[in-house]
């Protein structure tokens, strides 16, 4: 199995990074927070703006503390404040280490600096995707309303250089999916399969997540109709496992993907399956592909792409399409308000795990197709929950494995970054918040 740099990069500094930088400097009683013992070590040129408490004045902490109080107190959680008070209705408990730098990161980097704040071990708790869940079910109400209209003003912006041009997908693909083979290996199925499963019954378990996941890809073969003699494109490889079991049935696979560490492994798989005369995996940009094809399948593809270059890939899609022919697509959604009230925000999740993406909504996505295909919408199936319990079954797995993890390089903050997004993930399901479709379009034959 190849293995990538297994030492996560320092995260590229961002624009606007850091806003109460500003606020400190023009304020001369602005203090440096700092905590008295850090519970995390944190490498400071590996994770410079996670060592760092950002500087903030005084009256910004204060008013932070005021709204984070004001917000927790009216929900089904549980906040202890280290040498403080306990805050909630009761419920899964939070425990803040150090009160001053949660508000500090909190009041400058919003919910950037939220999940920096546990990744430095400032905030715990034991049921972390519990108390997720209770902030993700309430995250339209979170802030003030008053404050929600001055999103604009507070909010961090995408950096320009991660739009998802040609050159910049290629970069942030690899910024999560080149870490490591060897990572992800540890977490998922024998499969390698990293989209949701579908299961039979819940709760789920971990001996029936591979069946779970050839369940989800033959789900989506038949909707495509993929058989022998199919011309399929796939777009997006991730390990292969869905060309393996397109190949398996008949088809001639084309397979396009961004990383090169996927590419490699997924090659390996299809010379080992003896499928080399059937599936072809290439690294190529969805905008570079040709040909045409009988259907095309793409698993949870569109999230990456980013909403500035939606069009251009539902038009990939349409062209490669021969007429008469069959597109089925899995896709993470969000309720279109909250897509829109998000859709320029730079959140955690861009910043530390998938750089350059936006979740869609169903009606953005079947607004896009309308707008900019010769596609019909013929079926759409959503399954959320089904992806909570495929996340629950990683974040375990990853979590009864962090030793093996930091044996392949990977210190305790990235550890701590990557069950944060995994809980994160799981929690946002849970509460209703994301939810994940199967969609099938077709595309009329005018011959006929």
């Amino acid at each position: 199995m190849r293995t990538a740099d297994a030492r996560p990069a320092a995260p590229e500094p961002a624009v606007a990074e850091n806003p109460g930088s500003e606020d400190a400097a023009a304020d001369p009683g602005s203090v440096s927070v700092h905590p008295a013992s850090p519970p995390t070590a944190v490498n400071p040129v590996r994770w410079p703006d996670v060592a760092a408490v950002p500087r903030t004045s005084w009256p910004r902490r204060k008013a932070t503390e005021a709204v984070v109080r004001g917000a927790l107190r009216g929900l089904p959680v549980r906040v202890r404040f280290a040498g403080g008070d306990t805050l909630g209705l009761g419920g899964p408990l939070l425990d803040v280490h150090d009160p001053a730098a949660f508000h500090a990161r909190v009041g400058t980097g919003g919910l950037v600096g939220f999940g920096e704040s546990y990744m430095a071990g400032e905030w715990d708790a034991p049921d972390p995707v519990a108390v997720l869940t209770v902030l993700a079910a309430h995250a339209a109400d979170l802030v003030p309303a008053r404050l929600q209209r001055l999103r604009r003003l507070w909010a961090l912006r995408h950096p320009h250089d991660e739009r998802n041009t040609p050159d910049g997908s290629r970069s942030n693909i690899s910024r999560h999916y080149d870490l490591s083979n060897d990572l992800f290996a540890l977490f998922l199925d024998d499969t390698l399969t990293y989209s949701s499963a579908v299961f039979r019954g819940f709760p789920a378990s971990r001996d029936r997540l591979a069946a779970a996941q050839h369940r989800k890809i033959d789900r989506l073969l038949d909707l495509a109709d993929v058989g022998h003699g199919t011309r399929l494109l796939e777009i997006g490889t991730g390990w292969g496992e869905l060309a393996l079991r397109a190949a398996a049935r008949g088809a001639r696979v084309t397979s396009l993907t961004l990383s090169r560490e996927q590419r490699a492994l997924a090659l390996e798989r299809v010379r080992a399956a003896g499928l080399d005369d059937r599936v072809s995996i290439e690294l190529c940009d969805y905008r570079e592909a040709r040909g045409t094809y009988d259907a095309v399948v793409s698993v949870e593809m569109m999230e990456a792409v980013g909403a500035e270059f939606w069009p251009a890939y539902f038009r990939t899609l349409d062209e490669r399409l021969a007429p008469g022919g069959r597109v089925a697509l899995q896709a993470i959604t969000m309720p279109h308000e909250r897509m829109l009230a998000s859709r320029d925000t730079f959140t955690w999740i861009h910043k530390y795990v998938f750089p350059g993406g936006l979740i869609p909504s169903t009606r953005a996505i079947e607004e896009t197709v309308r707008d900019h295909t010769r596609l019909g919408l013929a079926r759409r199936d959503a399954f959320g929950a089904h992806y909570a319990e495929t996340l629950r079954l990683w974040r375990e797995r990853f979590t009864e494995r962090a030793e093996e993890v930091e044996a392949l390089g990977f210190d305790e903050t990235f550890r701590r970054l990557w069950t944060f997004y995994l809980a994160y993930s799981e929690a946002g399901f849970r509460a209703g918040y994301l939810d994940v479709q199967q969609y099938l379009f077709t595309k009329e034959n005018p011959a006929r």
